[in-house]
């Protein structure tokens, strides 16, 4: 029996991390010692107190059940409390703020409540790969908006075109960036309110990155602009922050009938976050939060070793202020996947190809940081030695 599918599933692609990781897998298997440079998985621990927390709470029976579906009043209250030490930002944590099994479900869960089939999703491009395929998911037609190195990775709004910006429900936005890893300014943030509102366009910021930074580099919020929460939403997630990428905590916050939409989603199709992980992710977020500025210190060691190296093999790299990643040019002569993969097969090191990013990525490789220090400096050798 031949099994029809849904068409929209013939125009989702299959995701750029799975694919690599079964080629690393089959390379693995016949002894290929490979490194992984591909993916921001974080590779430190989560600190104790937080595996302390999720302990405790496993221990107590009458958390074994199903959690509340809205996440517990603590756990929102805890991301109400971060925004306002961190962002300077009242939300209020009733109906602005909804806990998400990781914000990665959160992203499409947004676009199927504001997309209909035929709307226009604006997406970044080179930008996280989730945004586009939960367009295609809602039947929603994408369309690419350029990040272009001479404009610092930023997006001209003024060049969407009028029946684009028309049609358009929802605009992503990404800063710190994934995967070019450029920053923006209050300034931009204020032209992409003015650009939902002007248009009646959802403006989504995707905040992931916000507390992996370097040289002391503060990165502003989204919701700390006025008007923000007129007309939009962040994505915060614990997993770059907290080190917690597998234990799937983030959160929506923002303007309340989005979050209270996306509220009304889940409630439907999934039934909440563990309860012992929630109360780890309080201590996370009400914690003791000192240890983060070592951990970023370990990553801008890293940053700057990998930085040294790869330009003094002449490979054009712009030094990250933020985020797990380099954003290299891929040598002359080499599409991205095709330097990738060479460097792969030759070396056994993995970099994700830009091209993987949308089209406008073509030419670059995103390099992550996130591995232990002997592992990637032995990458950086092995890519340094590589003749390409």
């Amino acid at each position: 029996m031949q099994i029809p599918l849904a068409q929209k599933l013939h125009n989702l692609p299959p995701y750029l991390q799975a694919e690599a990781n079964r080629r690393i897998a089959s390379m693995r298997a016949q002894g290929v010692d490979v490194i992984n440079l591909g993916i921001g998985n974080p590779d430190m621990p989560t600190p104790d107190f937080v595996v302390e927390a999720l302990y405790r709470a496993a221990q107590n029976p009458r958390y074994h059940g199903y959690p509340n579906y809205y996440g517990i009043a603590e756990l929102r209250q805890a991301f109400a409390h971060y925004y306002k030490r961190r962002f300077d930002v009242d939300v209020d944590f009733e109906r602005e703020i909804i806990p998400l099994i990781g914000t990665k479900e959160g992203l499409v869960h947004l676009t199927n409540v504001l997309c209909n089939p035929g709307d226009i999703v604006l997406v970044p491009d080179p930008g996280y790969p989730v945004y586009r395929i939960a367009a295609i998911l809602a039947g929603a037609d994408v369309y690419a908006v350029p990040l272009l190195e001479e404009n610092g990775y930023l997006p001209d709004l003024d060049a969407i075109p009028a029946w684009v910006a028309q049609r358009s429900k929802l605009l992503w936005i990404n800063y710190p960036n994934n995967p070019t890893a450029a920053t923006a300014d209050q300034g931009f943030f204020a032209q992409a309110i003015e650009f939902g509102l002007t248009h009646n366009v959802v403006i989504a910021h995707d905040n992931a990155y916000a507390d992996v930074t370097f040289e002391g580099y503060v990165p502003p919020g989204f919701l700390e602009l006025e008007g923000a929460k007129q007309v939009g939403v962040e994505f915060y997630s614990l997993s770059k922050t907290y080190n917690m990428a597998g234990w799937r905590v983030g959160a929506l916050l923002g303007n309340a009938d989005v979050v209270q939409a996306v509220a009304r989603v889940k409630t439907n199709v999934d039934s909440g976050i563990f309860t012992p992980v929630q109360y780890a992710a309080m201590a996370a977020l009400e914690g003791d939060q000192s240890w983060v500025a070592e951990r970023n210190r370990i990553y801008q060691a890293r940053r700057d070793r990998a930085l040294d190296m790869l330009q003094s093999v002449g490979i054009h790299v712009t030094p990250p202020r933020a985020g797990l990643y380099i954003w290299g040019s891929v040598p002359p002569g080499y599409s991205s996947m095709e330097f990738c993969l060479k460097l792969l097969e030759e070396t056994g090191v993995w970099l994700t190809p830009g091209s993987g990013f949308g089209e406008q990525g073509e030419g670059y490789f995103r390099l992550s940081l996130a591995a232990p220090d002997d592992r990637l400096d032995a990458a950086v050798q092995r890519l340094a030695s590589f003749k390409a």
